[in-house]
């Protein structure tokens, strides 16, 4: 009678803890509840950053000869004793897009950049990947991921690959350590 009872009275415990579950006001899904919230954030998120991108410049041409256009860029800081900026990415990349508009819209930088550089956006995407350009630079998009910045001496030989994410700052890009890494591969004047 003894295991009666007990059994018994396990059971009615186990069902009625069930029934409570069942029966709260998440009916017992309180791990979707956790996902939702998460699932929202993510989508507000990539909401706002396709806003943020659609006002953005976009310098990437993936119909450009970079190639062409590198050559030209070569023959210009030689005559003008500058380096070549190169600043690889593409229009579908956010951080591509903040980069140039930072650059452009600080005038602190965009003052270094116009005295010591020509500058050029080579395009990676998929209309045109630019490999065998990318190739002679040793694939730095492939290591560091985009942007990613190659910088030439007035002779075209290349001095410098820099990865951006040491640039940022948030969700945009440290004046400071801008600053810092244009002037110090401006080209060493007199």
């Amino acid at each position: 009678m003894k295991r009666l009872i007990i059994f018994a009275s396990v059971g009615l415990s186990a069902f009625a803890f069930s029934q409570d579950v069942k029966n709260s006001p998440d009916k017992g899904k309180q791990k979707t509840a956790l996902i939702v919230p998460a699932e929202q954030a993510k989508l507000e998120a990539q909401k706002k950053a396709a806003e943020e991108k659609a006002k953005l410049p976009k310098p990437y041409d993936p119909k450009a000869d970079a190639q062409a256009d590198i050559n030209k860029l070569v023959a210009q800081a030689k005559k003008e004793g500058k380096n070549v900026m190169i600043q690889a990415g593409g229009n579908w990349c956010i951080w591509c897009l903040r980069f140039n508009n930072y650059v452009q819209t600080t005038p602190e930088l965009k003052e270094i950049v116009d005295k010591n550089y020509v500058y050029y956006h080579l395009n990676f995407s998929p209309d045109n990947k630019n490999e065998k350009v990318f190739a002679q630079y040793g694939n730095p998009g492939d290591k560091f991921g985009y942007p990613v910045f190659i910088i030439l001496d007035k002779d075209g030989k290349m001095i410098k690959v820099q990865q951006s994410d040491v640039l940022e700052e948030g969700k945009g890009y440290s004046k400071e350590k801008v600053k810092e890494f244009f002037t110090t591969w401006a080209p060493k004047k007199g």
